[in-house]
């Protein structure tokens, strides 16, 4: 199976990456995405209600939501923690790459499902 950082230089090969200072917000909780986002390097934090919910490192992927939901809402806002570059992906180039390359799909999948099974634990901590 691919690498994360492996999936990330998926992204590179579409657009030149992007950087961000510690502090900058990348994209806001319900405004309209287009795109999705790979960490080439640095930590961002994904915010919702004010809280921080989630800090998410090199080689994961995030902001996916906007490009499957209906609404193409975004479900928190994203504000990068470290000085970052950042990868992205448009809609058409990611239903590329999960159509051309399958090991794509399974690991922007994985990198979700790792990223649920850690809220899941938060969650259940919580409750107790």
């Amino acid at each position: 199976m691919s690498e994360p950082v492996k999936t990330v230089e998926i992204f590179q090969k579409s657009s030149s990456p992007l950087t961000y200072v510690a502090g900058q917000t990348i994209f806001e909780e319900g405004e309209t995405g287009s795109v999705m986002y790979g960490i080439i390097q640095g930590e961002v934090e994904l915010v919702v209600d004010g809280k921080v919910v989630e800090t998410i490192t090199a080689g994961d992927v995030f902001g996916e939501g906007a490009l499957v939901q209906p609404e193409h809402d975004r479900a928190s806002t994203a504000i990068a923690k470290t000085d970052c570059i950042i990868a992205c992906l448009d809609r058409e180039r990611f239903l590329f790459a999960i159509e051309n390359t399958p090991m794509f799909a399974i690991d922007v999948l994985r990198s979700y499902s790792n990223r649920a099974r850690r809220l899941k634990r938060m969650v259940a901590f919580y409750l107790q």
